[in-house]
């Protein structure tokens, strides 16, 4: 995890037209076909003298991906827009005075999770569209197979499916209970309820063989005492 981010971290420092890819990222294992994906969209500030002020990242509706959930970014709000159910865009927008500074050395990362992820295709490509302050836009959606791409789009290689049914990518060093899918959540919140209906069941057993065992103590005090007298 430490090398992917120092990684990137070089990467954003070499210099050179690589240093400006819009790039999507994924801080641990791979995400795997049929489960769900941890992506950190990383997205550097090309221009010197004006910032950016919105993004747009779709996702190709054949895809078939129905939940998408973001990690708040201080400053930032995000809107996930879907069709006939299906997550076909996540739009990310500065509020004033937060967005990604003007300068080429300035950067800021955009962190959140789809799914159910699909299970034909070896890699995910999320054509995004960078807008500024002064209006320009850059739409990052070349085909990551060109070579010669100046705008390639975001890509996240997809892993084959363990079969754990739950399968998500790991999210960043800085994560939150935001990476989980909302699965995951239903099943955790249906196991609580199991054991607290198990708690409830011993504890009443407990009482029952309480109240036995007292009586039984009280009986044989009361036969202790006439025994005395007589």
């Amino acid at each position: 995890m430490v090398t992917a981010v120092a990684a990137g971290a070089t990467m954003l420092l070499a210099g050179g037209i690589a240093s400006a890819h819009v790039t999507a990222n994924v801080y641990g294992d791979t995400p795997e076909k049929g489960g769900y994906g941890a992506i950190v969209l990383r997205v550097p500030n090309e221009e010197e003298r004006v910032g950016t002020t919105k993004l747009e990242m779709t996702l190709d509706p054949e895809y078939g991906i129905t939940s998408a959930r973001t990690k708040p970014v201080p400053g930032w709000t995000a809107e996930v827009t879907k069709t006939d159910d299906v997550v076909t865009k996540i739009t990310w927008t500065a509020e004033d005075g937060h967005e990604i500074a003007a300068g080429s050395h300035s950067y800021e990362e955009f962190e959140f999770v789809i799914g159910a992820l699909p299970d034909d295709v070896d890699t995910l490509v999320l054509p995004t569209a960078q807008t500024y302050s002064n209006g320009k836009t850059v739409n990052w959606e070349q085909p990551p197979t060109d070579d010669d791409a100046e705008r390639p789009a975001p890509v996240v290689e997809l892993a084959e499916s363990s079969g754990s049914g739950h399968s998500h990518g790991s999210g960043p060093t800085h994560g939150d209970s935001n990476h989980h899918p909302s699965e995951n959540a239903e099943d955790a919140a249906g196991s609580t309820d199991a054991t607290d209906d198990t708690a409830r069941l011993l504890g009443g057993a407990g009482l029952v063989l309480g109240a036995l065992g007292l009586g039984l103590g009280v009986g044989a005090t009361m036969r202790a005492r006439k025994a005395g007298k007589s």
